[in-house]
């Protein structure tokens, strides 16, 4: 898309006024995990953040879309491809003033799916949050941006973390394995499948996320679900394969009698 001038554009007028967009020259197109950034040749910024349920899509004329046209905030028309933006958690045009001085943006870290990425760097980023727990630390954007929750518990969960422990009980290279296997699972599930971190026959395509209550694949204890920080963001851990950490037991919800009981038969076991 970067040279390509945008011959139409339109959208919820309430959000942008997508009109204005038309005759504009894309100069480059970035993205910061679930941030979006449609930068014009004039200075503009087309900002998308996807938020949970936003998506981009990008479509070749006359073909089908994928979501129906009612959930579409934003379609920018080029001589090659229809672009759309669905359900978005927040859209804006920015002025270049504007993106400048953008406060969320300015504070965003690293991007996981950047085409380089100095590991090292992100784990010294993590020590400066060596306090806050686990679940918390691996979904500050302001670290490094594209884990969201989905990933959170995936990989603590296939890391064996403990979401309730601080991030200094894990050493250096433990957090350099988790975030190489972050780029790894963002990387594959960038190929327009149904997000995916567990590639079993029996149809269960993640490990822990969306499953209280059921089974756990590997050990058949009870999924868990909490809430944790200050956003009450859910996380999903099982309790034996996610052991809580030596002197941190009090930092995590206690089991009652009939969880501690319970021990479903294993399902689909990989």
């Amino acid at each position: 898309m970067p040279g390509r001038e945008i011959l139409a554009a339109r959208g919820r007028d309430w959000l942008v006024d997508a009109s204005a967009l038309a005759g504009a020259t894309i100069a480059d197109v970035e993205a910061r995990g679930k941030h979006l950034l449609i930068k014009l040749a004039d200075g503009r910024v087309v900002h998308g953040h996807s938020g949970m349920t936003g998506s981009w899509h990008v479509y070749a004329h006359g073909q089908a879309w994928q979501k129906p046209e009612k959930r579409a905030a934003l379609v920018i028309e080029t001589s090659e491809v229809v672009v759309v933006f669905f359900s978005p958690k927040q859209l804006e045009v920015l002025s270049p003033d504007g993106f400048r001085r953008h406060r969320q943006l300015l504070m965003l870290g690293p991007d996981l799916l950047a085409a380089e990425v100095d590991i090292d760097q992100l784990v010294f980023r993590f020590r400066r949050h060596n306090a806050a727990p686990l679940g918390v630390a691996v979904m500050k954007q302001t670290i490094c941006c594209g884990i969201g929750n989905v990933y959170k518990s995936e990989l603590l969960f296939l890391h064996n973390l403990d979401p309730f422990a601080p991030v200094a009980v894990v050493d250096d290279d433990a957090l350099r394995d988790l975030l190489d296997l972050a780029r790894e699972l963002m990387h594959f599930n960038l190929q327009g499948h149904k997000r995916t971190t567990r590639t079993e026959g029996d149809g269960g395509r993640l490990w822990v996320y969306g499953r209280r209550g059921e089974p756990c694949y590997l050990c058949g204890s009870a999924i868990h679900l909490t809430r944790q920080g200050d956003a009450g963001r859910t996380t999903y851990w099982c309790p034996d394969c996610q052991p809580a950490a030596v002197g941190y037991e009090l930092a995590r919800p206690a089991r009652n009698e009939a969880q501690q009981r319970r021990r479903p038969p294993i399902k689909g076991c990989g």
